[in-house]
């Protein structure tokens, strides 16, 4: 699928219409985010749509740290495992890049 135009997110990155998102989007809002996705952030992602799925929101930092320990394990649901991966806002920058609106939270 080709890249999305600029039009289809809103001022800070995020996707306007979040039927849009696909593997092929997530590439190109994490280059924009100067990251390159591994498996790891691709667990992270899985984990953050399925949370936005089930609680119709996304995560602040804390609910998605225990989310993700509930589901990925003590060692993988911590702050310091989700900063490696998503550097500043581990919880608005995977929301981004998984295509789900900004946690309510986040600035």
């Amino acid at each position: 699928m080709d890249a999305l135009s600029a039009e289809a997110f809103d001022s800070e990155g995020f996707l306007r219409d979040l039927s849009l998102w696909n593997a092929a989007v997530a590439e190109q809002i994490a280059a924009a985010e100067n990251l390159a996705l591994t498996p790891a952030h691709w667990e992270v992602l899985e984990l953050l749509r399925a949370y936005y799925h089930e609680y119709d929101s996304s995560p602040a930092m804390r609910p998605l740290v225990k989310y993700c320990a509930i589901h990925l394990g003590a060692d993988k649901g911590r702050s310091i495992y989700l900063m490696s991966l998503f550097p500043g806002s581990p919880a608005k920058i995977g929301s981004k890049i998984a295509g789900l609106p900004k946690p309510d939270n986040c600035l």
